[in-house]
């Protein structure tokens, strides 16, 4: 019984591993700040998770308050992700 509990809680881990690896930071800068639309324009850096090439592009945040932390000019480090299907910023830290 502990055996094939032990099993299962490892097959558990090896499904989850590659999910929790995907949270990849990726390099940006920023280009503006529109906190009344809850917007980020972003000059970016491949986000392979979402099979994207280096570009620019307007980004919705996933809470507000993140655009309090960045300014024209900074340079970054976020991870995006699809929410309910707009491609959203989902963590946002300063960067290189």
């Amino acid at each position: 019984m502990l055996r094939n509990c032990l099993a299962a809680l490892l097959a558990a881990v090896l499904v989850v591993s590659p999910a929790v690896a995907d949270g990849e930071m990726v390099k940006g800068e920023v280009v503006k700040v529109d906190k009344a639309a809850g917007k980020v324009t972003l000059k970016h850096g491949p986000i392979k998770k979402l099979d994207m090439d280096s570009m620019t592009m307007v980004f919705r945040v996933a809470d507000p308050a993140m655009l309090d932390k960045v300014k024209a000019g900074d340079r970054i480090e976020f991870e995006a992700d699809r929410v309910n299907g707009a491609i959203t910023l989902t963590k946002i830290g300063k960067g290189h």
